[in-house]
């Protein structure tokens, strides 16, 4: 593994290079582990870039369950109505879906724990 990527472990100044926690600025649609897209999303927050972060902890990668899927389009409608011009259709939460949002989630336990 030295051989192919380097060391990881113990080369910090590689690590800053190469890992994408360093680079958040220049991320444009992460898709990983919820544990790693958590660290990208918290990293970009405390920079001052916007992040949209919506969850459905019950998918993977694609959706199964049509309320989820259905919610997902309606969200990404109006994030790019937002960030692109255009229309959207008046967003509303769909019955069944289950959508989190960790960003907001973490603000609501500091402003708990203050």
């Amino acid at each position: 593994m030295l051989l192919k990527i380097g060391d990881v472990d113990g080369d910090e100044e590689f690590n800053k290079k190469i890992s994408p926690l360093y680079h958040v600025d220049k991320i444009k649609a992460p898709r990983v582990k919820q544990s790693e897209a958590d660290q990208v999303a918290f990293s970009m927050t405390e920079k001052g870039i916007p992040v949209e972060y919506v969850l459905y902890p019950d998918e993977g990668h694609g959706f199964a369950r049509p309320e989820n899927r259905i919610d997902f389009n309606g969200r990404v409608e109006h994030f790019l109505a937002k960030h692109l011009g255009g229309r959207a259709e008046e967003f509303a939460e769909v019955e069944g879906a289950t959508a989190r949002f960790p960003l907001l989630e973490k603000e609501g336990n500091q402003a708990e724990e203050a």
